[in-house]
């Protein structure tokens, strides 16, 4: 199973340490690309600071961001699963794994990111601010830069079981499964379910989506269970007290839930 997350904004920051070495991420197929947004990123906070918080889209507050891309050569890299510090991430909570579900971890998640592409828990990178939303002058939009070169190295990284999306819709633009990757591709929604006047009604909230999903993945690992297909990933879901809408044969999965964590 290859479980696919977005990155967060929140990130942790390493006190000390190497800095990156892209040719040690996984992934290879990906180290000239990555090397080209990286070189572009920091010579745009390096030469124009202005300029650079409005490509990254920063806030008055957020500009201390710019002088911190622009050292990203030379910054301290940690492990991707330490660095990553969001909702979801906080609900995964990744350091409280057992050994057996932390090196399951390590092999099945993948993490979008608009700098690196794509990374593993295991590998290192430093913290940094540039989502999949970005248009750099150069390189353009991300997600439209990283397509064909995910497009190339996906199909591999995918292997033969299940693939979990649980990307947002901008880091799902740069790569969707395609031909038999794609029938074996599962996606989840998160639908909060509230009755209001006699009337249920469900909705989407992004904090709640996040942190359910976080929950999802760690149950997941925790189980050790390998669901091969959609329809066996909703069995394993509702047997892990989740509960799952699914039509048999679709690649979509709603989770419902009732109440907010």
């Amino acid at each position: 199973m290859l479980v696919l997350l977005p990155p967060s904004e929140g990130k942790a920051t390493a006190g000390r340490g190497r800095p990156v070495d892209l040719a040690g991420l996984s992934l290879p197929g990906l180290t000239e690309a990555r090397a080209a947004v990286l070189d572009e990123l920091v010579e745009l906070c390096r030469s124009d600071e202005d300029k650079a918080a409005e490509v990254l889209g920063l806030s008055p507050g957020l500009r201390g961001e710019v002088a911190k891309n622009a050292a990203l050569r030379t910054a301290p890299a940690m492990p991707a699963g330490r660095l990553y510090s969001g909702v979801l991430y906080d609900a995964l909570d990744l350091a409280t794994l057992d050994t057996a579900a932390r090196r399951r971890a390590q092999q099945s998640l993948l993490v979008f990111s608009g700098l690196w592409g794509a990374v593993r828990l295991g590998d290192r990178i430093p913290a940094y601010r540039c989502s999949m939303a970005v248009r750099l002058p150069g390189a353009g939009g991300l997600a439209a830069y990283w397509k064909p070169h995910m497009d190339r190295v996906m199909p591999e990284a995918a292997g033969g079981g299940l693939v979990l999306d649980l990307r947002s819709s901008a880091y799902a633009a740069a790569w969707k499964p395609r031909g038999e990757v794609a029938r074996r591709t599962a996606t989840v929604r998160v639908l909060q379910v509230a009755v209001v006047d006699g009337v249920e009604k469900r909705t989407v909230v992004s904090h709640f989506n996040k942190a359910t999903k976080g929950r999802l993945v760690r149950a997941l690992l925790t189980s050790g269970a390998r669901p091969r297909t959609p329809d066996s990933l909703a069995d394993v879901l509702r047997e892990l007290g989740f509960t799952v809408e699914h039509a048999a044969g679709e690649g979509r999965l709603d989770v419902l839930v009732r109440e907010l964590h």
